[in-house]
């Protein structure tokens, strides 16, 4: 548990960067949703989910993560048996079967593996005692990323997948690995996306990949979504149309403006400042990962904050990439800003392990 000790080493700027990230999206979700009866109410929904996770950040920080790595194994296997589940007998949104029901509310439980798996990589990469990864560690991080992966993959939610991909690949890129094996790996990956497009993307999949290669392809249809969203990003001008007065999301032309295309809401009424400002704020929380990963004095540590600041910063990236064009339509949300309990939830536990290893950079 936390030692007095230990409160002096507290990340207050991290911390207070994460606040007010939060407090920026609840304050744009309220804009990108008062106008619409069908989504009123969701703003006061997320602050509920925020604090929810602000109780479990601060659980995370009170427990030692080496304390918290040494049950991993049993997280995981629960992790596991809830995918399981899922594919059974999970809820349907969407097209994907993702959902569980806790009474009033639903719960997207592969947001909350990101965290198990993040632990569970460090923890079999700080257990290893060779300089370099081999195959063996490799096929060894496969199975362990893998399998939750092709699970999240099944229900189908390869938006989500995704975002397991980068705790993995930085993880291993760190770690070291061996020339032969690197080779390998590229190999299969280069085959498996042929493979993958014949026989696991969907049509309307490939159709917002091709829309993205050509963005003219189907203005009216499969890329009206990245066509409203630029039209927003781009009248937001230097200094934006001002708070709750942006055309584009308060006329609702802009699609899923309160979850996955949020980012434009704020661009259109906060201009090129406060867009740049919010992308200034992510990389400083993502740095600071990097930077807590640099500063630990444990393998275990090291690999926490490094995992889990690929996964948040990555996500970033896809997000903003699908927003401004730059990336295909996945269907992922903005850490902290896009509508959705189960996504908060999972950032406010991750930023607690974050926390937890700087805290601890001396005890440890």
């Amino acid at each position: 548990m936390l030692q007095r000790r230990e409160f002096g080493t507290f990340d207050w700027a991290l911390f207070l960067s994460i606040l007010t990230v939060s407090a920026i999206g609840l304050l744009m979700l309220h804009s990108a949703t008062f106008q619409n009866p069908a989504l009123e109410g969701l703003a006061a929904r997320q602050a509920v989910w925020m604090a929810l996770g602000l109780l479990a950040l601060f659980l995370m920080v009170a427990i030692d993560y080496q304390t918290l790595a040494e049950f991993v194994n049993i997280a995981y296997g629960i992790a596991i048996a809830t995918l399981l589940y899922l594919l059974l007998f999970g809820r349907t949104v969407a097209g994907s079967r993702a959902w569980v029901h806790l009474g009033p509310a639903s719960l997207q439980p592969a947001e909350l593996v990101k965290v198990v798996l993040v632990l569970a990589v460090a923890a079999y990469v700080a257990s290893s005692t060779s300089l370099r990864l081999g195959l063996l560690n490799l096929v060894s991080l496969a199975v362990i990323g893998g399998l939750p992966t092709v699970l999240v993959i099944l229900q189908p939610d390869f938006g989500t997948a995704v975002t397991f991909l980068p705790a993995l690949l930085v993880t291993v890129f760190v770690a070291g690995i061996e020339v032969r094996v690197l080779l390998v790996l590229l190999l299969l990956m280069a085959l498996a996306i042929p493979v993958a497009w014949f026989t696991y993307f969907k049509d309307y999949q490939k159709e917002r990949i091709l829309t993205f290669v050509d963005p003219s392809r189907d203005p009216t249809g499969s890329g009206y979504q990245i066509r409203q969203s630029k039209i927003a990003v781009g009248s937001g001008g230097l200094v934006g149309k001002g708070l709750f007065q942006g055309t584009q999301s308060q006329l609702q032309f802009l699609p899923a403006q309160h979850t996955d295309f949020i980012f434009a809401v704020l661009a259109e009424e906060l201009g090129f400042l406060g867009a740049g400002g919010l992308v200034a704020l992510y990389a400083f929380l993502t740095l600071r990962c990097l930077s807590t990963a640099r500063l630990a004095r444990d393998k275990l540590g090291r690999y926490v904050a490094l995992g889990f600041g690929s996964i948040f910063g990555g996500q970033v990236l896809l997000n903003l990439g699908m927003v401004l064009g730059l990336a295909p339509i996945v269907g992922i949300p903005l850490p902290l800003m896009s509508y959705g309990g189960s996504s908060v939830l999972a950032t406010l536990m991750g930023f607690g392990l974050v926390l937890n290893v700087r805290m601890r950079r001396f005890v440890n």
